[in-house]
């Protein structure tokens, strides 16, 4: 029997990557996300199964869960990719934006995870969380997105704490700057602020990163791959950078290099 996976917000960049990698490995895939068209492209191009939903609602969550269920029989894996990002410090933070950051990015794995919990118990499977480099160190005027990717690497270990006696693994997948339709957007905005284009904006937040380019999302969905496989079944808890070496880099000591 065919190995069945969830992936939220898997219409665009990493999520997208992710299904069609699964898909590769055998995979069943049902993908979620709230916008139609992306979700019918991958769906189109992969043979996933794609339910429109708000990953940060609860009946959405319970709908996914219950879609692939019937579709597939069981469930396997669930991948948390849903993702949004909107900057700001504290100040400039509005509440609305701060919860809707959370919402997405944090209760919705929590929501998933939720609802999936008992079909990867049954199976024995696991949870891959996409969380960022930027749950793992603050950047600027980041202040919900930081937060939210935080605390997404903290609940992926608490469900590795308390579903592990029950076979279940738990694991999280940090990413750098990858090339991905959100992260076009922001090197757009930082080509206008720096008077350069989008190539030129990847270069200049690559500059300080040891392998010095962006990543791509076949990359990162590699690693996810690896984390749910027969290869990854004693890892568990743990909070993977895949980020070009970018978190191990002292920013104030580059100035000697």
């Amino acid at each position: 029997m065919s190995r069945a996976a969830l992936v939220t917000g898997g219409g665009t960049g990493i999520g997208a990557a992710i299904a069609r990698r699964l898909r590769a490995d055998g995979y069943d895939v049902c993908i979620t996300g709230r916008r139609r068209e992306p979700l019918d492209a991958v769906a189109a191009e992969t043979g996933a199964l794609a339910v429109q939903a708000d990953t940060g609602d609860p009946a959405d969550a319970e709908k996914a869960v219950d879609a692939a269920k019937e579709a597939f029989g069981r469930l396997d894996l669930l991948v948390c990719s849903a993702g949004v990002g909107l900057g700001g410090t504290v100040e400039e933070q509005t509440p609305e934006g701060w919860d809707a950051v959370l919402r997405t990015n944090l209760t919705g794995a929590f929501l998933a995870s939720r609802a999936a919990m008992p079909e990867l118990v049954r199976a024995k499977g696991s949870v891959v969380t996409i969380s960022s480099d930027s749950g793992l160190r603050a950047a600027p005027r980041s202040a919900a997105y930081c937060t939210a990717k935080a605390g997404l690497i903290m609940l992926t270990q608490c469900i590795a704490l308390d579903y592990g006696p029950h076979g279940v693994r738990a694991n999280c997948v940090c990413p750098g700057w990858v090339r991905t339709p959100m992260a076009d957007e922001e090197m757009d905005e930082l080509a206008e602020l720096r008077g350069t284009d989008r190539e030129g904006a990847y270069e200049l937040v690559a500059s300080p990163v040891p392998l010095r380019r962006p990543g791509s999302p076949e990359e990162i969905a590699s690693a996810v791959a690896w984390l749910a496989s027969e290869e990854a079944s004693f890892m568990t808890g743990a909070v993977v950078a895949i980020d070009g070496g970018n978190t191990v880099v002292d920013p104030s000591a580059t100035v000697f290099g």
